[in-house]
């Protein structure tokens, strides 16, 4: 293996030591939450005791401006109207058509409305589904603006049929919000939109203040003090998941492009200097092409910085002996994508194969790139390995299911003796009282 020391550093999987391998898979990107705990703790405090007043106050402090007002902290029409006209016509264009495509991805999760069925002879039971009745979406603007993250928030919900969507989402200096994240939460019919980012945003819907409703639960990505705020707050108000730094994990044969898996990894590794990247192959002349291609691709990067610090903290080519080695890893690390580009193994195969990930990217011409934005698929996706418990975000995260049950009298003579012995075993004797009577009434 050639020794020039590279961006992204390469190493043989059965090399590595327990401890290195524990390192790898366990990642720490949640593990500096406790650090923030106490700040975000006091934010939580004040926008519960204050409202509105904490928001506008925090804001002139950080601008050194009044930003925000009680009679602006709230979107108005003549906001969204304008908004429009800071953005392209091709911008409009391509929002439209990701809406649509997640529209139709998800309207295909809804499940049917109710199930019954008979377990015992006068004994039934079934299930149906509500939606949540009011949600809050945030919408990260820090680094950059996420119109899309608007679009794979709300859009769910409005196919579950939630029947009020709120959005919160960071004031730029001069007060306005940014133009990219208005047109799109307009696009897809949420109104109510409100100036506050961060650990405020999150306090704020969990609490509710003068101006910002109460919600029954927060969905939406965020920076440190959001994902913190969330953790703190899931007691209070139901919250999606607690998402940590994105990441990449690409599964590449000696079929693969390495031009093509570098621009990939370098992609994921631009969101953030905590993001990760790692590429997984069989062949160590693909390891060392894609290490190559991806100093390339740094030099020319606009966010080269942001990527040149994700590749050195958390960037790793891994050598395996074969696909299935590779697979196994994936299965262990749980990522949140994974590419897998391979022409030995075809989509079935590899669905049966994996078991842990976010979301599925299978093949050459399938970046990540696209489900971030127009595929269809959401691109809200769990990290830290809690893609083994559950995928991306959809239609289940803003509905209720409800189970019911009905006892016709010959019903109850058939179970009813069996649950007076498991009541009485446990020593409820009116829960046991509440079935005999029954039994004994004509």
């Amino acid at each position: 293996m050639k020794t020039k020391q590279l961006l992204i550093k390469i190493v043989k999987l059965k090399e590595l030591t327990t401890e290195e391998y524990a390192r790898i898979v366990e990642r720490r990107g949640l593990a500096k939450l406790g650090d923030i705990e106490t700040k975000v703790k006091e934010i939580i405090r004040r926008v519960r005791e204050l409202g509105d007043y904490e928001i506008i106050e925090f804001y002139e402090k950080f601008f050194g401006k009044k930003a925000v007002t009680k009679h602006n902290l709230k979107v108005s029409e003549e906001e969204f109207e304008k908004a429009y006209e800071k953005v392209s016509e091709e911008f409009v264009e391509a929002l439209k058509e990701a809406r649509r495509n997640i529209e139709v991805f998800h309207k295909a999760q809804i499940p049917g409305k109710m199930w019954i069925m008979k377990v015992r002879e006068g004994v039934y039971a079934g299930r149906v589904w509500k939606p949540l009745e009011r949600v809050g979406i945030y919408v990260p603007g820090g680094r950059a603006p996420y119109p899309s993250t608007a679009l794979m928030a709300s859009i769910p919900a409005k196919v579950a049929g939630v029947r009020e969507i709120i959005a919160c989402t960071p004031p730029l200096p001069n007060g306005e919000v940014n133009p990219y994240t208005l047109v799109a939460l307009d696009i897809v019919g949420v109104k109510e939109v409100f100036k506050v980012g961060g650990a405020h945003a999150v306090a704020a819907m969990a609490y509710g203040t003068e101006t910002i409703p109460k919600v029954d639960k927060i969905v939406g990505p965020g920076n440190i003090w959001v994902v913190t705020a969330k953790k703190l707050l899931s007691t209070i108000v139901s919250i999606d998941f607690i998402a940590g730094p994105s990441e990449i994990m690409i599964i590449a044969d000696e079929t693969a492009d390495p031009y093509r898996i570098a621009l990939d990894l370098a992609a994921q590794a631009e969101h953030d200097p905590l993001s990760s990247s790692i590429l997984i192959t069989t062949s160590e002349n693909i390891a060392e092409k894609v290490a190559e291609k991806v100093e390339e691709i740094v030099r020319k990067a606009p966010r080269r910085e942001i990527i040149k610090k994700s590749l050195e903290n958390n960037g790793l080519i891994i050598l395996v002996e074969n696909i299935n080695e590779a697979l196994k890893f994936a299965n262990d690390y749980a990522p949140e994508h994974l590419e897998i580009v391979s022409k030995k193994l075809d989509m079935f195969e590899i669905l049966e194969k994996i078991d842990n990930a976010g979301s599925i990217f299978i093949g050459e011409n399938t970046p990540v790139a696209l489900g971030d934005y127009i595929i269809g698929t959401n691109h809200i996706l769990p990290t830290e390995r809690q893609a083994k418990v559950r995928g991306g975000l959809s239609v289940y995260d803003f509905i209720k299911f409800i189970d019911f049950q009905y006892v016709t009298k010959r019903g109850l003579e058939t179970i009813g003796k069996y649950a007076i012995v498991m009541a009485e075993a446990e020593g409820f004797y009116e829960h046991a009282n509440s079935i005999r009577e029954r039994l004994a009434m004509k």
